[in-house]
């Protein structure tokens, strides 16, 4: 079992979030894997950049805010 650090990304509206995971690698089944931790994690994040509340979605990850590029 092998265990790496990830970036997942997290869209909601017009603002993302980057949260580090670890994935977990095995030799069984579908890996890899998040951590229970890690998948409450990102649900947290998701709901407060959900709610507004980017004090919360930034103490888990880095949030940035999309601008629409017109071409």
């Amino acid at each position: 079992m092998n265990k790496r650090r990830h970036t997942k990304i997290v869209r909601e509206g017009n603002y993302l979030a980057e949260v580090q995971v670890e994935l977990i690698d095995t030799s069984e089944g579908w890996s890899p894997y998040l951590t229970l931790e890690d998948a409450y994690k990102l649900d947290d994040v998701r709901e407060a950049l959900r709610r507004g509340d980017f004090k919360t979605a930034g103490q888990l990850g880095h949030v940035f805010k999309l601008t629409p590029v017109a071409v």
